[in-house]
């Protein structure tokens, strides 16, 4: 290879590697931004036209920035009621210049109530889209390995059938 062609490997390289670290920092702010119930700043890690897709762990799909947020929201953001997202191991692929998709794995307490708390495994798996030279969350479906209900009772397994069925009565409590 010449030192040209050397040169340029190396600049696409480093380009790369620049947008991951971007999509990185995107998903560092969703979380914080998630965590300390700042909607306004939350929302601006997305696209208009996101799509988040939690059927699988029992939610359902929600069309829309705006009403994600709301939603969330809603079902988060109740004075008291803690949470805490970790997301760990991206792994990032630049689908062109200005797309790429990824897969986090996740670790999430929620605190439901006093004495109730939810601990949820599993990943988010997400587009992105670089828009004006800014990275932007486009999709994210959400997929769960394990949740656990923990109280200082007790500690309950939550299975597939029991998820559901909880995400079943959450859509009818949540409905507007």
């Amino acid at each position: 290879m010449t030192e040209a062609a050397e040169g340029m490997v190396a600049d696409a390289d480093a380009a790369t590697l620049l947008a991951i670290e971007s999509i990185k920092q995107l998903k560092a702010r969703y979380c914080r931004h998630l965590d300390a119930k700042d909607w306004a700043a939350w929302r601006t890690v997305f696209t208009d036209d996101f799509v988040s897709d939690t059927a699988e762990a029992g939610g359902k799909v929600i069309d829309g920035a705006d009403e994600f947020v709301a939603f969330t929201r809603k079902a988060l953001g109740r004075p008291g009621q803690a949470t805490a997202h970790q997301v760990h191991a991206p792994e990032i692929a630049l689908t062109s210049a200005t797309t790429a998709h990824g897969v986090w794995a996740l670790q999430d307490v929620v605190r439901f109530g006093p004495g109730l708390t939810l601990v949820g495994y599993g990943h988010y798996h997400e587009t992105y889209e670089n828009i004006s030279g800014q990275w932007f969350i486009k999709s994210s479906k959400l997929t769960r390995l394990r949740e656990d209900i923990v109280t200082p009772v007790f500690s309950l397994y939550v299975s597939d059938r029991l998820r559901r069925a909880i995400g079943r009565l959450a859509n009818v409590v949540m409905k507007p």
